[in-house]
């Protein structure tokens, strides 16, 4: 079968199912990468004679690649085909990862880890967009974003297990080398099995000023914070990237509201449906990533857990994640409005995030951290489903790539904030809480237990404040996210802005 074979608008092609394990397969391949080298960094500082300084560099290249270049990949893949993105993008991928998992000096690495994050942006916004044009049955589309859902919500976990297993017992070059034969499989697949619908691409000219606007301010605003984790938010080059990014992205709202044919055509960001998915997505992964964090530390250095052990105790939240999406998700999103699975679900992770909050040194994690992690599965599943779905549903199939890369843009945004707003709220507190209470030690392992009651005391803190950006995560989905009820008329997909032209009409999907 040709890399350019399609399937005539409207006509379901017949291997989309097939088409879905690939896709599958690439989406997991991208989420265990990001825990899985976690895993891997203190063993391949050592080996590569990476200064603490410097090691930070590791996972910065990539994410500062990865989230400066997604709506740039989005659009690519409007405009080449997104088959034809996805394989590029699986193929640099696992070329990328090979030259991590031989790097012999520290640069070599830093190299190899922007190359992934490069073609990572134009592997994930092309991944999600094929689905959203091959899957436009209600009931069908419910049931790929659901096994989506379920592999984008619980791969990290997976991947801390994985790594674990890999750098324990093979070697830390492993942690790269393994996502070779993962994107061999899914690109072969995908070249003879996924077929696009025709006329479904954006041939427009590229936007190249909205492409730098973008791209720079994206990289500064992911570069400012994990500037401010490191070295403080009142660092002046800290502050400097921030009003540079403010700036520019500013630049390219006002460039894009001005242009024929813009990169991110405003239509997409101001319907109100999407916009409102956007932002309580973004939330969501604000809490998740700075407390999947502050567990894995208090797994590890609090409770005394191997890596592997680690991941393992994570497995509960996996499950949760695929009940909540596969199950959940999957059979209400057809019967009840979006907001009413994203809203509850956001609230049912909050609630436990509150057993998170709870944490002291001798918790049990049978007892509180075995639920709150159930709770968080549960919740972050059932909500993750409908809301991808939702990012992409009733936008015109030549602007699905772009759609598709602002769902990971937010996601990747927010993790970036996540990771250093909830890391420094928690520093500030484990710092003055053992300046509060050192004096009391009359003994070293008195001095350690204060150590130990410090760091959880910065983890609770922090996770306080995760639960309450849940809360405005589903005051958000339920204010903004108002689409009609399942078999309404309407599926535009029309929001603020957005005009009728070209429009294409798809099935509804539940709202």
């Amino acid at each position: 079968m040709s890399q350019t074979a399609s399937t005539a608008p409207g006509v379901p092609d017949a291997n989309r199912w097939r088409a879905l394990v690939f896709i599958a397969l690439a989406q997991l391949m991208v989420v265990l990468d990001a825990t899985i080298v976690n895993i891997a960094l203190p063993s391949a500082q050592q080996d590569l004679g990476i200064s603490d300084g410097d090691r930070q560099w590791v996972v910065t290249a990539y994410a500062l690649a990865f989230g400066g270049l997604l709506l740039f990949g989005g659009r690519i893949a409007d405009l080449w085909g997104r088959k034809r993105a996805f394989v590029l993008g699986l193929t640099g991928f696992a070329a990328a990862s090979a030259l991590g998992g031989a790097a012999q000096s520290g640069a070599m690495m830093f190299g190899a880890r922007a190359l992934q994050g490069v073609f990572g942006a134009l592997l994930a916004p092309a991944a999600l967009s094929l689905l959203a044009v091959m899957f436009t049955d209600a009931k069908e589309r419910a049931k790929a974003f659901g096994i989506y859902g379920a592999i984008a919500g619980g791969g990290g976990a997976v991947g801390l297990i994985l790594g674990g297993f890999l750098t324990e017992y093979l070697d830390w070059r492993w942690t790269f080398f393994v996502n070779v034969p993962f994107a061999i499989v899914a690109a072969a697949g995908a070249y003879f099995v996924i077929r696009e619908p025709q006329g479904s691409r954006n041939r427009s000219p590229l936007d190249i000023p909205g492409v730098v606007l973008s791209t720079l301010g994206l990289v500064s605003l992911v570069y400012g914070f994990t500037r401010a984790e490191s070295d403080g938010w009142s660092d002046s080059l800290t502050i400097t990237l921030f009003v540079a990014s403010v700036v520019l992205l500013a630049a390219f709202v006002f460039t894009e509201s001005r242009l024929k044919a813009p990169l991110l055509p405003l239509r997409v960001i101001t319907d109100r449906n999407r916009g409102g998915v956007y932002l309580s997505l973004g939330l969501a992964i604000i809490a998740m990533f700075g407390t999947f964090l502050f567990l894995t530390y208090y797994l590890q250095v609090v409770k005394g857990y191997s890596p592997v052990k680690t991941g393992f105790a994570f497995l509960p939240m996996v499950a949760g994640m695929i009940t909540g999406s596969t199950q959940i998700g999957t059979r209400l999103m057809t019967r009840v409005p979006a907001r009413l699975l994203m809203g509850p679900g956001f609230l049912v992770a909050a609630t436990g995030m509150l057993l998170l909050a709870q944490l002291q040194v001798g918790s049990s994690y049978g007892f509180l951290v075995l639920p709150a992690l159930v709770l968080l599965g549960l919740g972050m599943g059932t909500a993750f489903m409908p809301a991808m779905s939702l990012a992409t549903y009733g936008v015109q199939p030549r602007d699905a790539g772009v759609a598709s890369a602002m769902v990971n843009t937010s996601q990747q945004v927010g993790g970036a904030i996540g990771t250093a707003l909830l890391n420094t709220i928690a520093s500030s507190a484990t710092a003055s809480y053992i300046k509060d209470h050192i004096a009391t030690a009359t003994s070293k392992p008195q001095a350690q237990l204060v150590q130990l009651q410090g760091m959880v005391h910065g983890y609770t803190g922090a996770i306080w404040f995760a639960v309450g950006i849940l809360v405005l995560a589903a005051t958000v989905a339920l204010t903004f996210v108002n689409a009609g009820r399942p078999g309404a008329a309407s599926v535009s997909g029309q929001g603020a802005g957005e005009g009728t032209e070209d429009e294409v009409q798809v099935p509804v999907v539940a709202h």
